[in-house]
């Protein structure tokens, strides 16, 4: 039986502002079989590209890169907001469809070289992966791919990567809002 994650994605319009539909994924994660079919295939995306560490993109972003790294078998540090993380850490600002921020990474989350996937649930204008990607490069990690769960593709956000050279994967894309 196959199941249609998109089925399981709600739209809240006008939230976190006027004009913006927010992809709300909850439903999705609280269902046991659609959160293994969606850990399952994004995990099963990058099976044969020997992740060492994936770098997940905070808040939902732990969520997805959590799971994958349990099934994937690699590590997990997180990419945070501004002054959330303990340790010594660099930084990267970006635009978001809404705003600004900034986001940090433990300068010792991994070693140069090291095979790093990045990942978080939702693809928009690409500035935050964008600056996760500077992170990543920035401590000399080798980046073999982005992943996503959602992309909402009419945002062109994967132009803003495209740069970059990395792989993007999206598991469900959407054309419009």
């Amino acid at each position: 039986m196959s199941i249609n994650l998109k089925s399981y994605v709600r739209d809240i319009p006008g939230y976190p502002k006027p004009g913006i539909v927010f992809k709300d994924l909850t439903p999705l994660w609280k269902d046991p079989a659609a959160f293994q079919t969606m850990v399952d295939q994004l995990a099963g995306h990058y099976q044969s590209s020997r992740v060492g560490t994936i770098a997940a993109i905070e808040a939902r972003g732990l969520i997805l890169g959590s799971a994958m790294a349990f099934v994937l078998k690699s590590g997990l540090v997180p990419v945070r907001k501004a002054g959330k993380l303990p340790w010594n850490k660099i930084k990267a600002s970006y635009s978001l469809e809404y705003g600004s921020a900034t986001s940090e990474l433990h300068t010792d989350a991994f070693e140069p070289g090291a095979r790093v996937l990045i990942v978080d649930d939702l693809l928009a204008t690409g500035g935050t992966a964008e600056a996760a990607v500077k992170l990543v490069q920035e401590l000399k990690g080798k980046i073999v791919g982005l992943a996503f769960l959602v992309e909402l593709s009419f945002l062109k956000g994967r132009e803003l990567l495209k740069p970059y050279g990395v792989e993007i994967f999206s598991l469900l894309q959407y054309d419009q809002p």
